[in-house]
């Protein structure tokens, strides 16, 4: 099932499910527990992530763009994914933009920072 828009999922049997701030094993549990008793007797269910939304860099890297997002994702290996520093990249004006923050502020990051799915990343050029 796809995630869309809206957090939610359409399940068979339950109907829509909203999956906003759910953790994988709460999303497991919400679906056993309608399942239970009215349809299935012991049922078990597993939730796997297939693939998350992208991330985004730009400024001074080698190859700016949308990257596939990988758990675990720092600022070093998503500059890193994106072909490294350009020579004139900056190591302290490096900005984020988080995704689903709707006054889309900018937040300094350094190169051990946590990235999540839909970050929007820019480093900036050094001058000297």
């Amino acid at each position: 099932m796809r995630l869309n828009d809206a957090a939610t999922i359409q399940y068979p049997v339950l109907g829509e499910i909203r999956i906003l701030g759910l953790t994988i094993g709460e999303l497991e549990q919400r679906i056993t527990s309608g399942l239970k008793g009215r349809y299935l007797v012991n049922p078990k269910v597993v939730v796997n992530i297939e693939e998350y939304r992208p991330f985004f860099i730009n400024g001074e890297v080698g190859k700016p763009g949308g990257y596939p997002y990988v758990p675990g994702l720092t600022l070093l290996k998503a500059i890193t994914i994106a072909g490294g520093f350009k020579d004139r990249a900056s190591k302290s004006k490096m900005w984020v933009i988080r995704d689903g923050d709707p006054a889309q502020k900018r937040q300094r990051v350094d190169l051990n920072s946590t990235i999540y799915p839909g970050d929007i990343i820019t480093i900036e050029e050094s001058f000297f």
